[in-house]
């Protein structure tokens, strides 16, 4: 007899890290990319000559820039993670045999 079918847990990790990299992080990044720019449009073209407002959009701009290194880092992490367990979905074919017939 044979351990118990834990394949459900594969398919779970499998969706779980598609919703992360398919949608997550993008909509993540735009938002990064969304408070740097308006960072860099308080701090260089709607302050004026106000200090406390250009100092206000060089904040916004060092948030979007933090933003932009932490997705980075969760989209390497995730994408190790996939690598490591193999979490990667194959495609509606299923995945390829190994071989050297198997060249595309």
């Amino acid at each position: 007899m044979g351990g118990p079918d834990l394949s459900y847990i594969e398919d779970l990790g499998g969706g779980v890290i598609d919703v992360i990299n398919g949608t997550l992080i993008p909509v993540l990044f735009a938002l990064a990319f969304i408070v740097f720019l308006f960072g860099v449009a308080k701090a260089y073209i709607i302050s004026g000559a106000s200090d406390t407002e250009r100092a206000k959009g060089h904040k916004l701009i060092l948030w979007g820039l933090i933003g932009f290194v932490v997705m980075l880092s969760v989209w390497g992490i995730i994408n190790i993670f996939v690598g490591t367990f193999d979490l990667a979905d194959p495609g509606p074919g299923g995945p390829l045999p190994a071989g050297p017939d198997t060249l595309l």
